[in-house]
């Protein structure tokens, strides 16, 4: 019998999820949205035959609902999780786990009352670069990770003006909290450590300019709020001995927008990174997957090559829950993990806050 889903959102990314779920047979058969229209257009789009605009609504009308997918702004990430988890159903939510790691303890400590699964869409653990990346880290071709560089700079990504992103009570923060993929990949492969300190600076260029917006988002809200940063630096140390350092901005003047993880192995070091096109995905688009190692008292930069996935993991990520779900793959992440990424990033607003290190 196929998992039956519920997606709680009518955004861009339900056709991800859509995607994914239905990759991995399983059966979408409703979808929420607070906005009837905007509900009605994508439920017609991504063929879902049951809308409702209230969840207390779909939960009690669905019964038979195994699972719901969380696409809304992140202040209500947690709270509709935990209502879904409560009611008893598994939950895939989107990027950022909650505003807090407080939030998100308490998630975490629902699902496991409830005997749930509660899984997040850190999609770039689920790109075909990162999958083979972590096959060589499994191998032990690497060895202990004891250095890493995560980056996700946008030269003008601003998602809009005086919408929820940029508003600190619905969004938890700007690109620190927005684009915390790079972060949490580079702890994918370095084992997820145990945080110890963290040194993190915020910075405001550029966040009232218009000039700075990018092509995704949401509509300016002429009479918003925007009391976000542009751009977030730090460093982080762990208990293991092991490091990392960060960048993250929205308005960066950079060449043009790079998501990446360099770092430095026992064994070998690596690099898993897209530079974006002028156009986002295009001809001038730019993906690499390389490992740097020495052989026979040569450097030699070894290329990786996969098939391509301009989704950047998004579908499979979607995917991968369903069949954690059956029992036929485990988990690309985990409460435990997403509890210590939100602690980084509670520490790094402090940090920045205060002007001192902060420990974890």
């Amino acid at each position: 019998m196929s998992t039956k889903i519920a997606i709680i959102g009518a955004g861009g990314m339900a056709g991800y999820h859509a995607s994914g779920f239905r990759q991995a047979g399983a059966e979408i058969v409703a979808l929420c949205d607070v906005n009837q229209a905007a509900a009605d257009r994508a439920a017609a789009k991504h063929q879902i035959g049951r809308v409702f605009t209230d969840v207390t609504a779909m939960l009690k009308a669905v019964p038979e609902l195994d699972a719901v997918s969380i696409i809304v702004p992140n202040k209500f990430h947690a709270p509709l999780a935990l209502q879904a988890l409560k009611a008893g159903k598994h939950v895939f939510c989107e990027k950022p786990p909650a505003l807090s790691a407080k939030e998100m303890a308490v998630m975490k400590t629902t699902a496991e009352k409830a005997k749930k699964t509660l899984m997040f869409n850190f999609n770039n653990r689920a790109r075909p670069e990162s999958y083979a990346m972590m096959d060589y880290i499994a191998a032990g071709t690497v060895g202990t990770i004891n250095t890493c560089q995560a980056k996700w700079i946008r030269r003008a990504g601003i998602p809009g003006f005086g919408g929820w992103f940029t508003t600190k009570a619905l969004s938890g923060g700007g690109p620190l909290i927005d684009l915390l993929h790079m972060i949490d990949l580079g702890l994918h492969f370095m084992g997820y450590p145990e945080p110890a300190h963290i040194l993190a600076r915020t910075y405001h260029d550029h966040i009232d300019n218009k000039a700075f917006k990018g092509p995704w988002g949401i509509p300016d809200v002429e009479k918003g709020t925007t009391d976000v940063e542009a751009a977030a630096h730090g460093f982080i140390t762990f208990k293991t001995g092991q490091s990392m350092n960060f960048a993250v901005s929205w308005a960066e003047m950079n060449q043009r927008e790079e998501v990446s993880v360099t770092f430095q192995g026992a064994k070998a070091g690596g690099l898993v990174r897209r530079l974006f096109g002028v156009n986002g995905i295009d001809a001038t688009a730019q993906d690499d997957c390389q490992l740097y190692t020495l052989e026979h008292g040569r450097q030699v930069n070894r290329d990786i090559v996969v098939t391509p996935d301009e989704t950047m993991g998004r579908a499979r990520s979607a995917l991968n829950f369903i069949r954690t779900l059956e029992g036929t793959e485990k988990p690309l992440n985990t409460p435990a993990q997403a509890l210590a990424l939100m602690k980084i990033i509670d520490g790094a607003y402090k940090s920045a806050a205060t002007g001192k290190p902060v420990a974890l």
